[in-house]
Formats: structure tokens, C-alpha cells, sequence
């Protein structure tokens, strides 16, 4: 047997449980304390450090743990990934229906790219989640000061937990995890950056001003909306793969609906990619052009895809109606343009993560039909034998 033969049959063993992966994710936090705390000592030294700002523990800290969280991230979906490829009900961002990312396949660089995006928006959720519990603890420890010993296990701490919940995330990503994932980027990355503009008066003009700064704020305005764009082209293939069987055709509505879906990923990136002050045309016929295409999937969805639970094509009008309305709010001068901005943009992201939950939720409840349709149908077969066997015994 090869080196790596056997190498990836230590990562199905080791994959194959939910014990398993929960030792793996204490591990990947077991390593990540030992590493952060051990290099704290020379970045922090033995002087006593502030809690938040430059040079201060809260700023290695969401350094140290962003990192950490982005490989644990990039682990758990390494060693989750033989499993599923060989048990085949891994979820579509690494190991799904259009084949295996380990070895040779045409479907390789979306996946990494996938897998790529979610790490990264894992890394930066701990990174502003650390930046934003640092600067709560020092608003209410003003002028305190942490020892080096503290520090160093403090560091650890955190990077210990960010570790353990990425791996945790990548080997367990489904739907619902995806939908998640998304929804807490947005708000963290949208918040961060609104709180760190340094601009007071950016609402005043419209929600892409938050991109058109030099600072920090526009970088991670910015950057949210590129990486969230990557994770909702990932929804697009993942959401709408469930709606497909194997060895038959795609449907029409599905593949529009999947495009649709993409077409509005590929926008909200270049939203944040040519910034409005420098890229004003190509902003805003991206952000024009997400909000069309989202509409175009609202009217379209009973005919693309007519198994959709009414309520949720209902939810869809509604969400329409109300961002027509802001935007003649807008139009009459009742309302400004950031808000009638913050209003679509909450309702088109609410829409598509619901729609994610949905297909999930509809996925499940059909593949639990089949497999008791097929137990059923099984049972009077797989019976038999074991009777004759206790009949031949006695």
C-alpha cells in the first residue's frame, strides 16, 4: 500500500464519527493555544500591555486568532473531505455532487475557491469579533493593563476557541451552517466598518461611501462585500445541486435560477471591487444589476421553480413591494439614499438566506421520505434471510 493510500485512509478514520471530529476540533484548539501563547512572549514581552488599541493584547489577540481560525477552518475541511467523497452525503462547498476535490477533476478550482472564501470570512469574523470585544473590555477596564502571563494565556484562550469552532464549522458545513456563515460576515464586516469610518457623516450621502475612504473602514468594507459575493455564488451551486439527480438532465429553472443566483454574487463582488469614487459607471451598473436580477428571481420563481413552498414566494413579492416603496420614499426626497440602500440590501440577503434554508429544509424532508421508502420496501427482503438462518438453528 502507497504512502498516500494509506494516508487517506487514516483521514476517513479519522472523519468518519462525531467523536472523532470532536477530538480533532480539541486538538486543532489544543495546538492553536500552544502556538499563540508561545509566540505572544516575544511580540507582547514581559511588559504589561493595554487591552485594546496599537500594540495592545486585543490587537495580537484578533490578529493571532484570525489566523487561526482561517487553517483550523482550511483542517477541518482537509480531513472532512475523504469521508464524504467515500460515504457521499458531504456537502457540495468541498466534496458534492459534481465530484471530489482529491484528485484530478474540472470542478477543482471553484471548489478551492469555495473553500478559500469561507476560510478567509471565518478568519475575519474572529478577527472583528476579538477587535470589538477588546475595545468593549477596555471601555470598561479604562487605563487597565494586562501582565505578560495573563496575556500569554489570555492569547491562547481565545485562539483555543476561535480554532475550535472554525473546525467544528468546516467538518459539520451544510446549508444551514452556509446560511449562517453568511449572514454573520455581512453583519459583522457591515458594522465594523460603519463603526470605524472615519467619516461621521458617511450616511448622508449612500452606503458605498463606506468604500470610498483610504483607512481601514473602506478595506473592510470592501473586502466584506467581495468575500460575501464568493460565499453566495458557493450558495448557488450548493443550494441548487439538491434540486438535481444524479444521471438526469438539469432543469431549466434550476440552472436559471442557479445564474441568477451567481450573477448576483458576481455583482455584489464587483460592488466592492470598483469603488464609487474612482469606478462610478461600473459601481453603479453592478449594484443596479444585482438588484434587477434579484428581482427577475422574485417574479420568476413560481415558473423556475414551482416546488417552492407558497409562503416563501409570497415573502418574495412582499420583500419587493417594500424596496419599490422605499425607493420612492427616495424619489420624493422623504427618504435618503443610504437608507432605501441598507433596506434592499437587508431584504435581498434576508431572501437569499431564507431560500437556502428552505431547499435545505425541502432536501431533508425528501431524502428522509426515500430512505423510509426504501426501508419499507426493503424490510420483507432483508428479513428473510435472518428467519431461515433462526429456522436452520433451531
Amino acid at each position: 500500500m502507497s504512502t498516500v493510500t494509506r494516508w487517506n485512509a487514516l483521514r476517513v478514520r479519522l472523519a468518519s464519527s462525531a467523536t472523532t471530529t470532536e477530538s480533532l476540533a480539541l486538538g486543532a484548539g489544543t495546538v492553536a493555544f500552544l502556538v499563540v501563547a508561545l509566540i505572544a512572549l516575544p511580540v507582547i514581552g514581559l511588559n504589561h500591555v493595554p487591552i485594546a488599541g496599537p500594540g495592545s493584547l486585543g490587537q495580537y489577540v484578533a490578529i493571532a486568532c484570525s489566523f487561526a481560525g482561517f487553517c483550523a477552518f482550511i483542517a477541518g475541511r482537509y480531513f472532512s473531505a475523504t469521508a464524504h467523497q467515500h460515504d457521499g452525503t458531504g456537502p457540495a462547498v468541498l466534496a458534492g455532487v459534481e465530484g471530489p476535490l482529491i484528485g484530478i477533476t474540472v470542478h477543482r478550482a471553484p471548489r478551492i475557491l469555495d473553500v478559500a472564501a469561507l476560510s478567509f470570512a471565518h478568519g475575519v469574523i474572529c478577527l472583528l469579533l476579538w477587535t470589538g470585544a477588546a475595545d468593549l473590555l477596555e471601555q470598561s477596564f479604562q487605563g487597565a493593563e494586562v501582565y505578560a502571563i495573563p496575556a500569554m494565556l489570555l492569547s491562547g484562550a481565545a485562539a483555543a476557541v476561535s480554532a475550535y469552532f472554525s473546525y467544528l464549522s468546516a467538518a459539520g458545513m451544510n446549508t444551514m451552517r452556509l446560511s449562517g456563515v453568511l449572514l454573520v460576515f455581512l453583519v459583522v464586516g457591515a458594522l465594523t466598518s460603519m463603526l470605524t469610518s472615519t467619516d461621521p457623516d458617511w450616511w448622508k450621502m449612500n452606503l458605498s461611501a463606506l468604500g470610498m475612504t483610504d483607512d481601514i473602514s473602506a478595506m473592510t468594507f470592501n473586502l466584506t462585500l467581495i468575500v460575501a459575493g464568493v460565499i453566495v455564488t458557493t450558495i448557488a451551486r450548493y443550494a441548487t445541486a439538491s434540486m438535481m439527480r444524479v444521471g438526469e438532465a438539469v432543469p431549466r429553472g434550476v440552472e436559471v435560477v442557479r445564474w441568477g443566483l451567481v450573477l448576483i454574487g458576481i455583482c455584489l463582488t464587483c460592488v466592492g471591487i470598483f469603488p464609487v469614487d474612482r469606478f462610478f459607471a461600473v459601481h453603479n451598473t453592478v449594484a443596479t444589476g444585482m438588484a434587477v436580477t434579484f428581482a427577475v428571481l422574485v417574479i420568476g420563481l413560481p415558473k423556475f421553480l414551482p416546488q417552492m413552498p407558497k409562503p416563501f414566494v409570497t415573502l418574495g413579492y412582499v420583500f419587493l413591494v417594500v424596496i419599490a416603496t422605499v425607493a420612492v420614499f427616495f424619489a420624493i426626497g422623504y427618504y435618503n439614499l443610504t437608507a432605501v440602500e441598507l433596506v434592499a440590501a437587508v431584504l435581498i440577503f434576508s431572501w437569499i438566506i431564507v431560500f437556502l434554508r428552505t431547499v435545505s429544509a425541502g432536501s431533508s424532508d425528501a431524502a428522509n421520505a426515500d430512505a423510509a421508502t426504501r426501508r419499507h420496501l426493503a424490510g420483507p427482503v432483508a428479513t428473510e434471510p435472518v428467519l431461515r438462518e433462526a429456522a436452520v438453528v433451531e
